[in-house]
């Protein structure tokens, strides 16, 4: 359980600008990161399979049951 500390899920409503990199739609993972969150920023695992900042409003937090939460982060 160690491994996913610090870590969350979200959802993408808005890719404009980042078409190659977000889907709409798609759930994607978060790594903590106290300065982009003064920046309105979120560090998104994204397509590529890295790490990037997006704009925090491009995405919406979902809350899922611990067991679901656990199976898409080992995925």
């Amino acid at each position: 359980m160690t491994k996913s500390r610090g870590k969350q899920l979200v959802i993408c409503v808005d890719n404009e600008g980042y078409e190659a990199s977000l889907e709409k739609r798609k759930v994607y993972v978060t790594l903590r990161d106290p300065a982009a969150d003064k920046l309105d920023m979120l560090r998104i695992v994204d397509e590529s399979g890295e790490d990037y900042l997006y704009p925090k409003s491009y995405f919406r937090e979902i809350a899922l049951p611990l067991a679901v939460k656990r199976a898409v982060l080992a995925a």
